[in-house]
């Protein structure tokens, strides 16, 4: 059995575009003269002319490394790093994230698991990937049941990916205590498994939090008028998911006294769009002061058009508001046109109706909405 995983690493290895030999010379090769094991060995040497880290790095590191006595388990899973090409900066940050990484037995817990992570598909370039993303937890056998869960639920190594790159919560959680009933639970609500993958992108915590934060998250979604099943349910947990009751509470009543609404009003608006949740006490302040004060919109036209308060005030918003309000001043657009639906629009389509066909009438137009998205507001823009 030992043969044929040491065959097994051989061809997996032997597949790098770089030569693991070469790779790992580099990675060695501010160590000179070569060490032997005898009892003058330094770790903290080693850890800074072998491992490339900094001297500050290297003395915390060479705390929980004391015990090492030669260079040898550590040369071998730097060979072993080096078989799988990754750079010398990320070999220095998985050490600096786990020391304890460099006295794994390689032959024993890393090439089974390079070859268990082969057999579910990942590349030579995803594993390596995999080793800097998921640090101390590649050395535990069990990251193969989980990935063997994950990758089917995620439906490419990518979005797993981005996941880990905010925290390897997923891989150090208990799949079937955790994760699976989690998942369970969220299929139950009417999640379907793409807008479990979308929540867990936005929110990488999600899936490894106790049961009772999921059942407090959906009891919100709930609470501003977002049943399970609906379309905007997946949204509504995104919305809600960092908030208590408390800030909740606070927000909507925020909501209602900065654009004059009603307890109906706000419920449609939350209902419809729970990202206004999200919004900080300014923001939503100067959305206001906008719509309301300089564009003219009556509080309960925002409230059925929440989505105006979805866009950027100073790229989309005001922007807009400018060319519109010229185009009508200069008698290029009827008065009756509406705002909201010049807002709605791509940006492609904008420039399609609002701006092409007034080339000739007022030619700087383009260049007046260019100036009025990058923060300025051109001569032609200011109205009395």
């Amino acid at each position: 059995m030992l043969r044929l995983r040491r065959s097994l690493l051989s061809q997996i290895l032997s597949s790098s575009p770089a030569s693991p030999i070469s790779h790992l010379s580099r990675l060695i090769s501010a160590a000179a003269p070569a060490v032997s094991p005898n009892p003058s060995f330094a770790v903290e040497d080693y850890l800074v002319s072998t491992c490339g880290l900094t001297r500050p790095q290297a003395l915390k590191a060479s705390a929980k490394l004391s015990h090492l006595k030669s260079p040898s388990k550590p040369d071998a899973v730097l060979a072993f790093l080096a078989g799988l090409a990754l750079s010398a900066a990320d070999v220095a940050a998985l050490v600096v994230n786990d020391p304890l990484f460099l006295c794994a037995k390689v032959e024993k817990t890393l090439a089974p698991i390079v070859i268990g992570l082969t057999a579910l598909g990942l590349s030579h370039s995803e594993i390596a990937r995999l080793v800097s993303l998921s640090r101390a937890c590649f050395r535990s056998r069990s990251i193969l049941s989980k990935l063997h869960y994950y990758l089917p639920l995620f439906g490419s190594s990518e979005d797993l990916f981005r996941v880990l790159k905010r925290g390897a919560g997923l891989l150090s959680a208990d799949l079937e205590r955790v994760v699976k009933p989690n998942s369970a639970f969220l299929r139950e609500c009417g999640l379907s498994d793409c807008d479990i993958v979308k929540l867990c992108i936005a929110r990488p915590w999600l899936l490894p939090s106790s049961m009772e934060r999921i059942r407090a998250m959906v009891a919100h979604a709930e609470g501003i008028g977002v049943p399970r099943g609906c379309k905007m349910f997946r949204h509504a947990l995104h919305a809600v998911a960092p908030l208590s009751k408390e800030k909740i509470t606070n927000q909507v009543e925020h909501l209602k006294k900065t654009f004059m609404w009603s307890d109906a009003e706000v419920g449609v608006v939350v209902s419809k769009h729970p990202c206004v949740l999200t919004g900080s006490h300014q923001m939503l302040q100067s959305k206001s002061e906008f719509l309301i004060s300089e564009v003219g919109l009556e509080p309960t036209y925002i409230a059925h058009r929440p989505a105006l308060l979805t866009y950027s005030l100073e790229v989309r918003l005001r922007p807009r508001h400018y060319v519109v309000k010229f185009l009508k001043e200069s008698g290029l657009l009827d008065r009756g046109r509406d705002y909201y639906r010049a807002v709605m629009i791509s940006e492609k389509e904008f420039v399609e109706k609002f701006i092409c066909p007034h080339k000739e009438a007022a030619p700087h137009l383009a260049e007046d909405y260019a100036a009025a998205c990058r923060g300025e507001v051109p001569s032609s823009f200011r109205f009395t």
